[in-house]
């Protein structure tokens, strides 16, 4: 029998057609490629192309990422170990004395172990010694003044209103979580995470002499003190905006608006006299009063064990520490394994004494002359952006005015900040790690506390001298280069003038334009807050950064399959990118305008190897969500598209990968 089945006949024959008529277009779209010419590898992909050996050198991981820059850390890292190797077995200078020392207590394991619970034993046995409520403040302020900051934070900051002055900040604080939401949410994952900090808060107790039969109370205790201090605080977002915490107030009127804290008495323990304090958060404060009044002083006393031991967990025995870092760095971070015991040590010694061996370090990895070499480079951008002023359309006089006061007024810091801090400290041997903590992060709060009041705030760093860091501080209108980002791939003192503008001078262009842009734009020359650009220049300035929004929000994000690239995290940071490279080019131009096009191509090479990246999926996932910086492909790739210059290096045509038609180019310091 015969089957007539027409649908079948016609779907068959129809699909015949659609196969021979894609054979058709493919062979002769074969033969139109084989008609046109090559497109250059690197107007297709240049990130790929000018980082193709470091990227086969450097695989994926199979958790976090590895990077250039991230090397040039561990590199500094290494560098730090090697100053502290040799100031421990034949320190040169009092200083080096210490910090040997202090290097050596860290890394005798033995001598560690040893010493278990004894370094902050004075500490638990004040805590212990508390018979009433109105001890506690006394015993708050003394906890404050050893670095461990319990039921508050309280900090040396600039003063928003006088920004050469430091003003002393009480802010929310106390609490061990990441954020407020994890005391007050209920979804499983932070249920899960709270469970979880419940018993290492039992693990801390324990170990800070806690009986086995207290131990559900205590934590209870610990963790309803924590959820009070914490229901009436701030989301971390908004403690992130300065302006948020910036109330002045009389210092003479706290005792009488938090009796029980007596916050006057406070301050006088810190050694601070100044007549005016920040306190921008009166709810926070006015909780903590009454907790210190009713909450029982058992619950206080296992507060303050918890916190005493929770801060110095790290630099105490390995029950302490293991403690600690299955919490914080398995479960918050997601670290898979516990850093080396010299990068432990590393971090403890920059946390309680990073000034001193930025010293040292400034001293040992810092020429004379790479410290000249950087400041030309540094002055010539300078001199290139304020003509850039000149000739730019999108801003008034009056702002081209005030940008031009604010650029030739900017401090240049290189290195190390220029007006030494006093780096007295108290002998420390080599006895006790936790102990050689303690003495140093007493110092470091001490000399805090003494800036409060004083005109005194472009002493300080908010960056030390030996880690990589290229900075715009706009509270006091400088730009630092520290020692340690003055080495490859950020500043090559054997590379081509045009690979240190590409690179170095790149990044120094991303920063110098922060101080006019329209973030800049809220300080003026003399460094008083108030806005100087006119809606108009608000307003141009807002389309330019829309239709560089509008180029990123069509680009695939690398390693996260389906996502796009976020403008709205990453939009400031690829304007200050896209304003720094084309800077960099201009000054570079007007210094070698006859350089051959070998030249141009090692400019924008330079700047593409400042980037390359092997990111793991799922820290690929978690930047794709929150990182305020483009990924290192898209870094690369998106700012040489806006950039004709790149085009004339590498002969790319308008519409390949690396260049964009004249029309969607963005420039905004033509």
């Amino acid at each position: 029998m015969i089957v007539n089945r027409p649908l079948v006949v016609a779907i068959t024959f129809c699909l015949g057609l659609s196969g021979l008529a894609a054979s058709t277009d493919a062979e002769a779209q074969r033969r139109r490629a084989a008609r046109a010419p090559a497109v250059p590898p690197a107007c297709t992909d240049f990130y790929a192309t000018s980082n193709a050996d470091w990227l086969s050198a450097n695989p994926v991981p199979a958790t976090g990422a590895v990077s250039a820059l991230g090397q040039l850390v561990g590199n500094a890292n290494t560098q730090q170990k090697a100053l502290l190797d040799a100031a421990a077995l034949q320190p040169a200078n009092n200083v080096q004395k210490l910090l040997g020392d202090f290097w050596a207590s860290g890394l005798d394991e033995a001598a560690v172990e040893a010493d278990g619970s004894n370094p902050i034993a004075p500490l638990l046995t004040r805590i212990n010694a508390l018979g009433r409520n109105r001890d506690l403040p006394a015993t708050i302020a003394a906890l404050h003044q050893v670095g461990i900051p319990v039921a508050f934070n309280f900090g040396a900051d600039v003063d928003l209103k006088a920004l050469d002055r430091h003003l002393g900040y009480f802010m929310q604080g106390g609490t061990g979580l990441p954020d407020p939401a994890f005391y007050t949410r209920n979804d499983a994952d932070i249920q899960t995470v709270r469970s979880r900090y419940r018993d290492y808060i039992k693990q801390i107790l324990a170990l800070t002499g806690t009986p086995a039969g207290r131990l559900e109370a205590e934590a209870n205790a610990v963790l309803a003190m924590e959820t009070a201090l914490a229901t009436p605080s701030q989301a971390l977002a908004q403690i992130n905006n300065p302006f948020n915490n910036y109330a002045p107030v009389p210092v003479a009127g706290l005792d009488r608006q938090y009796r029980n804290l007596r916050l006057g008495d406070f301050l006088k323990a810190q050694g601070v006299t100044a007549e005016q304090v920040s306190l921008a958060e009166p709810a926070v404060f006015a909780a903590l009063d009454g907790l210190v009044k009713n909450r029982p002083v058992a619950d206080w006393k296992a507060y303050l064990r918890w916190r005493v031991g929770d801060a110095m967990a790290p630099y105490l025995s390995r029950t302490y520490r293991e403690a600690e870092f299955e919490f914080r760095g398995r479960l918050l971070r997601g670290q898979t394994i516990a850093p080396a015991r010299w990068e432990h040590v590393l971090e403890a010694v920059n946390l309680a004494a990073g000034p001193m061996l930025g010293r040292e370090y400034t001293a040992t990895h810092l020429t004379s002359a790479d410290r000249r070499q950087a400041g030309l480079i540094i002055d010539k951008l300078r001199d290139a952006q304020i003509a850039a002023l000149v000739r730019n359309p999108n801003l008034s006089e009056s702002a081209k005015s005030e940008a031009r006061a604010k650029l030739e007024a900017m401090k240049i810091e290189i290195g190390a900040p220029q007006r030494d801090l006093d780096y007295s400290v108290q002998p420390m041997g080599r006895g006790s790690f936790g102990g050689n903590m303690l003495i140093a992060s007493t110092w470091r709060h001490r000399e805090e506390m003494k800036r409060i009041g004083q005109a005194n705030a472009d002493r300080r760093w908010d960056v030390l001298p030996q880690q990589p860091a290229l900075a715009y501080d706009i509270a006091q209108n400088r730009l630092i280069a520290t020692a340690a980002v003055l080495q490859p791939p950020v500043f090559d003192p054997a590379a081509s003038t045009a690979a240190k503008f590409g690179s170095f001078g790149a990044l120094v262009g991303h920063e110098l334009t922060r101080a006019i842009d329209n973030k800049g734009a809220l300080i003026d020359a003399r460094g008083e807050l108030r806005s100087w650009w006119t809606p108009a220049d608000q307003t141009a300035w807002n389309l330019l950064a829309e239709r560089l929004g509008n180029q990123l929000s069509g680009l695939a994000y690398p390693g996260v399959r389906d996502a796009k690239v976020h403008p709205a995290n990453v939009r400031e940071s690829a304007m200050a990118d896209l304003s720094g490279l084309s800077l960099a080019w201009q000054t570079w131009q007007g210094i070698e305008p006859e350089a051959d096009k070998s030249q141009a191509q090692a400019f924008f090479t330079a700047w593409a190897r400042l980037w390359p990246q092997a990111v793991s999926p799922n820290e690929a996932i978690a930047r794709q969500a929150a990182e305020v910086q483009l990924p290192g492909p898209v870094r690369v790739n998106a700012s040489v598209a806006n950039l004709p210059a790149f085009a004339q290096a590498f002969g790319c045509s308008a519409g390949q990968p690396m260049q964009l038609p004249d029309t969607e180019q963005v420039q905004f310091w033509p």
